[in-house]
């Protein structure tokens, strides 16, 4: 009963989800993949029998190599989109993401060893707010800039 949270919903999809915002001198790391030319942020779905938290905290250590301690919620995320992997290719996906706020370790470097569902080679990149490289969500380009002390709800809908 370890399984993805993801379940057929009639012709679509539904995914629970967390991402990692993890911050260094006005930067945020992002994940890509030798598949597509967009980034992603650091996370994946939580599988079933664990929480949001236990979710990101491995898979920011899945992803980063390093086990990294929350800080606090930043973000809800509702978001329509049709997937681009080969299983899951034009099908519609109601994704729910829970966002968290990581602390930096200080020794902390770059270095990653994940692979996505297809096993396409994933690699981490430190973003600025002006990157001119498609990133999602989108909403971490200005949220990041100046971070708020609460939670925030976004929906995005590309139906």
């Amino acid at each position: 009963m370890n399984g993805d949270m993801t379940a057929a919903c009639e012709n679509g999809l539904l995914n629970v989800r967390v991402g990692a915002i993890i911050l260094q001198n006005g930067k945020f790391l992002m994940v890509g993949n030798e598949r597509n030319d967009y980034l992603y942020s650091v996370g994946g779905r939580v599988k079933f029998g664990e929480t949001a938290e236990e979710a990101i905290v491995r898979e920011v250590l899945e992803e980063t190599g390093v086990k990294m301690e929350i800080d606090r919620l930043g973000f809800i995320h509702e978001n329509y989109f049709y997937g681009d992997s080969p299983a899951k290719l034009g099908k519609l996906i109601y994704e729910i993401s829970f966002f968290f706020y990581m602390k930096l370790p200080p020794d902390f470097s770059l270095k990653s060893g994940s692979f996505t569902e297809d096993d396409s080679k994933e690699y981490l990149k430190w973003v600025s707010p002006d990157d001119p490289q498609t990133i999602y969500p989108e909403f971490f380009r200005t949220e990041l800039k100046n971070p708020q002390p609460y939670v925030k709800h976004f929906v995005t809908d590309n139906r």
